[in-house]
């Protein structure tokens, strides 16, 4: 049995998959734009001034120049809507503004493996749509799929994640131990906390966990997926903070 973490945002458990298939991903529409250019991989800019954000994916290097060609010269529609601490447009951008415009620039982009699916989606059927169209270019080994650096580091070997410090990283292993010190919960997956990998939880988040279904005192010997950027703390070790759990 397996349980997929979002960590630093959501932790997403084996009955949230079947919830996420149940729902579409249907974001309300912000409305048409044009845009002016693609600012990288996950950023565009209009033509009236505004950044917009491509909300749920991680890119690579590879992603700014196929995102480019993939919206040249093609009307947009924004949908989904919000805005980071940097005040950007954070949305969903579908190309075209017919009926035919039925897949996102995301959803493109992780089909054909020029990027990843973000730690954080926030709507439950578009996060299954982009898992979905990840998984389909990993089992064809597309784009960065075949790279073996964008593989999954395995939890039994810290170094290996250590290596991907201040980068965005999927991590999966089995769960030794879950402590709680300090008013902090220690989701561990080795014995030598100063040395192995770790994901830390904060007590006070623990009943927001609990109310999205994830108890995190459970979770000792279950495999688990984290997504998340990797930090050094003694081991390596990603924080998972409460945003959006389905389960």
């Amino acid at each position: 049995m397996r349980v997929a973490v979002a960590a630093a945002v959501v932790l997403t458990g084996l009955c949230a998959a079947r919830a996420e298939v149940e729902a579409s991903c249907s974001p309300e529409t912000i409305g048409p734009a044009t845009m002016r250019a693609v600012v990288d991989g996950r950023a565009l800019l209009l033509t009236d001034g505004r950044e917009v954000r491509l909300a749920g994916i991680e890119v690579t290097p590879e992603s700014r120049p196929a995102l480019d060609a993939y919206l040249a010269s093609r009307e947009i529609v924004l949908k989904g809507g919000g805005t980071d601490r940097h005040g950007r447009l954070v949305a969903y951008v579908f190309a075209g503004t017919g009926p035919s415009a039925q897949s996102s620039a995301q959803h493109w982009l992780l089909s054909q493996g020029l990027a990843r699916v973000a730690a954080r989606v926030g709507d439950a059927g578009c996060a299954a749509e982009l898992r979905a169209a990840e998984e389909t270019a990993r089992n064809r080994h597309l784009g960065l799929w075949g790279n073996p650096h964008y593989l999954n580091r395995q939890a039994g070997n810290p170094a290996d994640i250590s290596a991907e410090r201040g980068r965005f990283t999927v991590v999966e292993g089995k769960v030794l131990s879950v402590r709680e010190s300090g008013g902090v919960i220690y989701v561990n997956f080795g014995r030598r906390w100063s040395e192995d990998f770790t994901v830390t939880v904060l007590k006070r988040s623990e009943r927001a966990f609990a109310a999205a279904g994830v108890e995190l005192k459970k979770l000792a010997g279950r495999n688990v997926t984290i997504r998340g950027y990797i930090e050094e703390r003694c081991g390596p070790w990603i924080e998972a903070k409460i945003g959006r759990a389905h389960v």
